[in-house]
């Protein structure tokens, strides 16, 4: 058979199921914007406000948190990214030559639940803008407590839904534009509200020092003393959070799909974007316009949500924020929900399983309690998942150094794994028995329970197959693994190379987007620094929200506009 009629029958073959080629590799930049841009969401309002309810202390936010982030990046950079660029597949394609047909299932199964549970909390926080324009009371019980609220997010939901299912390469493009505006936004709200906290703990509206703002911190933000008035949480719970929250996309292996366009492993440092820039700014500045926020409207910062934190501290541009922030992620995670969903259910489309699944999100994201638990919810999530990262991680990783085959599981042709399905089970058990036992932190359980699996796994593996050689086998994948490099060396040489937007109207467009956000950052910083008393506080923070808010339609009409022209040069 020639090499053209081998070809045909590659190109009947999904992409997914192949690794990805050379020349749709990316570089740094590209991994850089990207986690810039979806690690700082709506979660990050949530999360923020949980550590000052949580009862941290200043200090312990400020290192526990860069000690913490700093280990997620080293998780991306050490663990996922190296099986991602080695592999060039998602971790759904490498886990079902590893494990099977049935394991893939459950897994898609676990997906399911919580890209569904995540997309009904992100429904939830941008209602929580939408409820406030409507002066709805917040919800603070597990249930709704207001027909009107229920409306809000049905309203919400029915358009999350259907742009999921429909839309949703044009929010994943717009999403894109909205990582700049929002590393802007968090800093600034922060900015603006720090004024009304310094004068409430300090008496005067300014700062002198980085002790007075660890003076406002411990006295009014991060105060050592949780909602219930008892000793709150220490570093190590801190360093533990930061590092557990996307358990799920670095220990368990589900970033796979991102890094494996990356040019070079080390391009898992990317994420620092995300984890530095992101969430240690966004949840230290969400801590800050929650505490603010809670001066100004004189309540606690358990009785807050979303909306009134971003209002009080962005004006106007809260709502657009909470909102959009909301809208992407809860997009994005629901779109993965129904493609989990597809995956098990394949005699129906992508959108209909989409519709399905987003049937089920939007009822529970009328209960409050799947945002104000975010913080267990993502830990737990990555409890679950993390047992098959380490299935993974042995596999590709240990196997071939004790002297194991990889894809033995592909070698005997077998639609089960009883090792992977049997591991993934032990790994849960021990997961949620050391949970329920209260033998360590539950931040840390994704440690010992990644560690168990891994153990489990080669052990069994072994009784199954995997020490054997299979000489001929592994001459046939190779074989088909040269096939698909000249296959996709084909593909290169008759694709059309990209178009660049080198118009005078477009560097315009992205010259203005970028001083709108200029503009917007210094008004922050004149409302922080230049506010002498109350009197010019207030002044001063009503221009920024007159002003802020312009520049925030600026923005994003000169930031999409230049982006439907690329979109349009490039057909």
């Amino acid at each position: 058979m020639d090499n053209t009629t081998k070809f045909n029958e590659l190109d009947a073959v999904s992409a997914e199921q192949l690794p990805i080629p050379r020349h749709k590799l990316h570089g740094w930049k590209h991994f850089v914007g990207l986690y810039a841009g979806e690690h700082v969401a709506a979660t990050e309002f949530v999360i923020g406000a949980t550590f000052v309810a949580l009862g941290a202390k200043t200090m312990d936010i400020l290192i526990g948190l860069l000690i913490g982030n700093i280990l997620a990046i080293l998780s991306w950079t050490l663990i996922t990214s190296p099986i991602a660029t080695q592999t060039r597949l998602s971790l759904y394609t490498y886990l079902d030559k590893i494990a099977g047909n049935t394991t893939t299932k459950l897994y898609n199964w676990a997906n399911v639940l919580i890209f569904t549970v995540i997309s009904a909390a992100m429904i939830t926080v941008s209602s929580t803008a939408v409820r406030f324009a409507f002066k709805i009371p917040a919800q603070l019980n597990w249930y709704p407590t207001n027909f009107m609220f229920v409306l809000v997010v049905l309203a919400v939901g029915i358009v999350v839904v259907f742009v999921a299912m429909y839309g949703f390469n044009a929010v994943s493009e717009f999403s894109g534009i909205c990582g700049p505006w929002l590393f802007i936004m968090f800093g600034s709200g922060a900015l603006v509200l720090m004024p009304a906290l310094a004068e409430s703990v300090l008496g005067s509206t300014t700062l002198s020092s980085f002790k007075d703002f660890v003076t406002i911190g411990d006295q009014s933000i991060w105060t050592g003393v949780n909602a219930m008035g008892a000793p709150g949480i220490g570093l190590l719970q801190v360093i533990g959070f930061a590092w557990a929250a996307n358990t799920i996309t670095h220990f368990g292996l589900i970033d796979m799909a991102l890094l494996r366009y990356a040019k070079k492993p080390i391009y898992g440092l990317c994420t620092s974007s995300g984890m530095l820039f992101g969430h240690y700014m966004a949840w230290i500045a969400a801590g800050i316009m929650g505490a603010g926020t809670a001066v100004i409207v004189k309540k606690t910062i358990i009785e807050l949500d979303p909306g009134d934190v971003a209002f009080q501290a962005l004006g106007l541009s809260g709502f657009v924020i909470v909102i959009i922030a909301g809208w992407t992620t809860a997009n994005a995670n629901l779109y993965r929900a129904g493609l989990a969903a597809q995956a098990i259910f394949h005699q129906y489309t992508r959108k209909q399983t989409t519709l399905a699944v987003g049937v089920v999100t939007v009822i529970v994201a009328c209960f409050p309690f799947v945002f104000t638990k975010m913080l267990p919810l993502l830990t737990y999530a990555g409890l679950i998942v993390v047992p098959i990262g380490a299935i993974v991680f042995a596999e590709h990783v240990i196997f071939p150094r004790i002297g194991f085959s990889r894809y033995w599981v592909t070698y005997r042709k077998l639609t089960h794994s009883t090792p992977a399905i049997a591991s993934w089970a032990v790994g849960l058990i021990f997961g949620f028995g050391l949970n329920t036992l209260n033998v360590i932190s539950f931040y840390y359980l994704f440690l010992p329970t990644w560690v168990v699996t891994i153990i489990t796994y080669t052990l069994l593996a072994k009784m199954y197959g995997a020490a054997k050689d299979y000489p001929a086998e592994k001459a046939e994948m190779k074989e088909h693994d040269e096939l698909v490099e000249a296959y996709h060396q084909h593909q290169a040489e008759n694709e059309k190379p990209e178009v660049e937007d080198t118009s005078a109207l477009s560097k315009v467009l992205h010259w203005i987007a970028r001083v709108s956000l200029v503009v917007t950052l210094a008004l922050a910083l004149i409302t922080m620094f230049k506010s002498s008393d109350m009197a010019a506080y207030l002044e001063n923070r009503a221009t920024f929200y007159r002003y802020g808010f312009i520049c925030t339609i600026v923005y994003f009409v000169t930031a999409y506009w230049a982006l439907r022209r690329k979109k349009a040069l490039q057909g």
